[in-house]
């Protein structure tokens, strides 16, 4: 029976008022718009161990804060126990990488990357897991290790076996782990026997595998020996500290002493603040630590600063030496409290201004181009909240363009077409399941249903996929601010905001900045974190289009505390990714890994490689979509840019061959004139699903009027940027408010801005003459009726490529298949499991031997021509020793019983580690056989068995294991 009573919650929107949330147990209102509180028919919540998806506070104990759960974060699987319903998988906090067992707190300082793969085809390189011992209490042998409490970058996991208890807090860039333990001495069993190189009483250091430790006591206690164990009383104080020193050091006793002043000021808070100025066009970021002295009055504590930190830190010097870790070299604060960082924001626009065409004729092949998407500016894929975000985004990017040229049907069309799309998704009315946003209270969430890639059952990609709602209501909202108001649809525009990334500590209904790992200063897109690996993102481009719909969102409402979130989170990501994501430096990825960027960053580290596909043109081109004007950071190193396109070309063994939108786009950040002539030769091509070639042919032809962006020169305004091209600089201000603005830039240069216009100064616009001082924006022309261009196909194909994902994208079409039980390649993840793989025959032979056989039948699919078969399964042989495991997909096109197209692809070693292990197609194929075609009620088999090995190996079932089929 369904008990009716009444919601009210208060948002407090800085800059606008207060917003009043209220309803029934059905629904809630905000403003004209409305969400839903009852779970749509069908609909999924998180997925994982025990009730989760009612109660996600049962892997947490009654000290840890009240409120809503965080997700995607680096401890996520700590609470958000999707595999293991025990334990938590890896936690890489870096320097030390941890995991939970029974007996305590496991650590890993891994300083040897595994890489695997070549410099010219798919690639990972990962510090893994390598246990060096774990700390905890004699005899400890706890059930499930629980959450006590957590802050910005720690979390304090606890356990206890009814007699024994520890709880030990963790963090990012902390070197120490902090211990408090009942119920016997602390032990620290090691995987090998311990080399002592220090034991003077309270402190002992040792090494194990190369790695140097110390491990801190009360005053008065001292450490035993004993074997691979090393054990304290403690004194009867019951706490203790571990850290681990970097490698290398000359003198670690020193070191050691050093460390030791700060030993027992155990870190009990950690917390960011942020401040953007926009008369200098900085972000300050402050990281503090509160600490607990645990024995004498000190404070200060040794801290572990990342690339993107120490590159920007003031007003401290670090020691040496230094970390490594995952990200790169992590150098030292020693006794501080707290760090401050100050980065540069180089701005924003809404659209690359349109400059520079006295011919006429570009003009008039961009009109050709515009007219074509008019009569569907935004086409929608797909109802769930991915796709119709991306169909938004199209919108968005077609309605600033035409408004540029005066095209105001182009422009009135497509705004009619957001407004239309995102008042439908905003209104929960009764009876209502499609389309709509439901607000779970016990995970403190708002999930858009239809849902896709896992954002409802494991809170993926909220940021990724209402990013694009977002930056799409911000263009709505320059044209038409009263719908944007809070009285009509602003108010669900904001829970958007705060479900992906809540800006304001007051409000309990979400968690604080769920996507964005403040200390990382980067988003994580799985909710759950549980990989072996830790956690991982994709795009990082999607979540830099959510921090830039935050920016001009706030800008056009007058909300500043939106916009000056949306300004940390993107100058503070756009260094985490230049630095990790692409190592513009060259500094960051191992010498051998043969990359100059990744697709995909893990907390391990990083491989060059998609969730959905291995073309070289997706793999680099996950991190450029979507292009907007929020996305002008891929061109802050233009040397950079060609370094990267030059990569995947050689790669791919040709220019693009899809995508070539996306990679044009990108390129003319580096070299305007080489994108425009790759356009123009090849103009022919299908556009990505989120592009119109209307939005590419502006993008690049303007920019290689534009030249690249000029980082010297900021301004006091957060829509500028600044071009330079052969030594002459074009000042772009671009102003969505309803009243004028005067934009002054650090050299001096103002500029006069019209409301909802943008100006850009020292250009020719597109009917010529100089710009300067005027808004680009030219007298509406008539829409010609022919153009100089082909007639452009701007329909994307019907089969959409999935973007930005953490979990394996689920059924399009038919395209991806999952491994489930009962030998089934089904069309949706469904329950975790796993399959035996048998012992190898003995014949390696390139052939199936007692093979672990999934099929999948009745398929009718197009064949998309030059794809290729993609896979990516979960494997493990535990811990035993030269096993490998092999894969055949076959292909039956018509399901007679004949396959038609049969591929063996090379098998794939394992390591004698227990931990799933990824196998992808990325091994290449060995044999191939007969050709492809369109399915025709036909049949897909996939084979795995062990080619080599003595012992069985398993298979992951589920969301870790799919095959993708070069088919729509």
């Amino acid at each position: 029976m369904r008990r009716a009573r009444t919601v009210v919650l208060a948002a407090v929107v800085a800059g606008v008022g207060a917003v009043a949330l209220s309803g029934t147990a059905d629904a809630g209102t905000v403003g004209a718009g409305s969400y839903t509180e009852t779970l749509p028919a069908g609909a999924s919540l998180p997925v994982g161990c025990g009730d989760l998806a009612t109660n996600p506070r049962q892997f947490m104990t009654a000290n840890a804060p009240a409120g809503p759960v965080p997700t995607n974060d680096w401890w996520s699987s700590l609470v958000f126990k999707k595999f293991d319903c025990s334990y938590s998988e890896n936690l890489h906090a870096h320097p030390i990488s941890y995991d939970t067992t029974a007996g305590g707190l496991g650590f890993s300082y891994n300083t040897t990357p595994q890489i695997s793969g070549s410099a010219t085809g798919v690639g990972e390189y990962h510090y893994i897991y390598q246990e060096d011992f774990t700390a905890g209490v004699a005899g400890l042998n706890a059930p499930r290790t629980l959450v006590d409490g957590w802050t910005d970058w720690t979390v304090t996991p606890y356990w206890s076996d009814g007699t024994r208890t520890m709880k030990a807090t963790i963090g990012h860039g902390l070197p120490f782990a902090y211990f408090q333990v009942t119920g016997g001495n602390a032990q620290i069993t090691a995987k090998s026997t311990p080399t002592v190189w220090s034991n003077s009483g309270a402190r002992i250091g040792y090494s194990i595998a190369g790695k140097d430790y110390v491990a801190y006591a009360p005053t008065g206690a001292t450490w035993t020996v004993s074997g691979n164990v090393i054990t304290s009383t403690l004194a009867g104080k019951g706490y203790f500290s571990i850290a681990v020193l970097p490698s290398g050091v000359a003198d670690k006793v020193a070191l050691a002493t050093s460390y030791g002043t700060y030993a027992h000021n155990h870190v009990t808070g950690t917390r960011v603040s942020y401040s953007y100025n926009p008369s200098t066009s900085r972000v300050a970021t402050t990281y503090t630590y509160t600490t607990t002295a645990r024995e004498g009055t000190g404070t200060g504590t040794v801290i572990g600063l990342y690339p993107h930190q120490w590159r920007a830190l003031t007003g401290a010097t670090p020691i040496a030496p230094t970390y490594v870790t995952a990200r790169g070299a992590m150098k030292v604060l020693v006794g501080a409290s707290s760090f401050t960082t100050s980065a540069v924001f180089n701005g924003v626009l809404p659209e690359v201004p349109a400059v520079a065409d006295s011919s006429g004729a570009d003009l008039a092949t961009l009109n050709g181009y515009l007219d074509q998407v008019k009569g569907n500016p935004v086409n929608v894929l797909g109802n769930d909240t991915y796709w119709t975000g991306k169909a938004l985004g199209v919108g968005a990017r077609i309605a600033e363009i035409a408004d540029q040229l005066g095209r105001t049907d182009v422009r009135d069309t497509a705004l009619a077409a957001i407004r239309a799309q995102l008042t439908d998704w905003f209104t929960a009315s009764s009876g209502k399941t499609q389309k709509l946003f439901y607000y779970d209270k016990n995970w403190g969430t708002l999930i858009g249903y239809p849902a896709s890639y896992g954002s409802d059952a494991e809170l993926n990609d909220h940021h990724f996929h209402y990013g694009y709602f977002i930056a799409a209501a911000a263009t709505l909202a320059k044209f038409d601010p009263s719908w944007a108001a809070t009285s009509a649809y602003g108010g669900m525009v904001d829970l958007l905001i705060r479900d992906a990334n809540n800006y304001d500590r007051g409000d309990t209904r979400f968690p604080y900045l769920r996507d964005f790992d403040i200390y990382a200063g980067h988003d994580w897109a799985a909710g759950h974190g549980a990989f072996f690996a830790g956690n991982n993102q994709e795009s990082s481009s999607e979540g830099m289009n959510f921090a830039n719909g935050l920016i001009q969102w706030g800008q056009a409402t007058g909300n500043t505390a939106i916009r000056d979130a949306g300004v940390f989170i993107w100058t503070t990501q756009q260094a985490a990714i230049n630095e990790y994501w692409f190592d513009t430096t060259g500094e960051n990825f191992p010498a051998a890994f043969g990359h100059n960027t990744v697709g995909m960053v893990w907390g391990d580290g990083g491989a060059y490689s998609t969730w959905f596909a291995s073309a070289p043109e997706q793999i680099h081109g996950i991190n450029m979509l979507p292009v907007t004007g929020g996305h002008f950071y891929l061109g802050n190193d233009p040397a950079y840019v060609t370094r990267n396109y030059a990569e995947m070309v050689t790669n791919a063994g040709h220019e693009p061959a899809l995508w070539q939108d996306i990679a044009w786009q990108y390129l003319a950040l580096g070299d305007g004139d080489a994108a425009l002539a790759k356009f123009r030769a090849g103009s022919g091509y299908t556009p990505e699903e989120g592009e119109t070639k209307a939005h590419t042919f502006h993008w690049i032809r303007n920019l290689a009027a534009l030249g690249t962006t000029d980082l010297t020169v900021t301004a006091n305004h957060p829509l500028y940027r600044v071009f330079s091209k052969n030594g002459a600089k074009t000042y772009v201000a671009a102003n969505i408010t309803n009243a004028a603005i005067t934009v002054t830039f650090s050299d001096g240069k103002v500029l006069a801005v019209p409301a909802g216009r943008t100006v850009a100064s020292g250009a020719q616009n597109w009917s010529g003459g100089n710009a300067t001082g005027g808004g680009i924006n030219p007298t509406p022309t008539t829409s010609p009726t022919t153009t100089t261009s082909p007639t452009p196909t701007v329909s994307p194909t019907t089969s959409p490529t999935p973007t930005a994902t953490t979990s394996p994208p689920p059924t399009g079409g038919g395209a991806v298949r999952y491994l489930q039980s009962g030998g089934a390649l089904a069309a949706a993840a469904g329950t975790a499991g796993t399959a035996t793989v048998a012992t190898a025959s003995g014949a390696n032979d390139n052939q199936p031997h007692s093979p672990t056989t999934f099929t999948a039948t009745g398929l009718n699919l197009t064949y998309r021509s030059g794809v290729a078969t993609a896979f990516g399964i979960s494997v493990d042989a535990g811990t035993a020793v030269g096993n490998a495991t092999q894969v055949r997909v076959s292909y039956d096109l018509t399901g007679d019983g004949t396959f038609d197209r049969v591929e063996t692809f090379r098998y794939f070693a394992t390591d004698p580690v227990t931990g799933w292990e990824r196998y992808t197609d990325a091994t290449g194929q060995i044999t191939t056989t007969g050709t492809f075609g369109n399915l025709d009620n036909g049949t897909v088999k996939v084979e795995i068995w062990s080619a080599i090995g003595a012992a069985p190996s398993t298979v992951s079932l589920g969301a870790l294991s799919t095959v993708t089929l070069p088919y729509q």
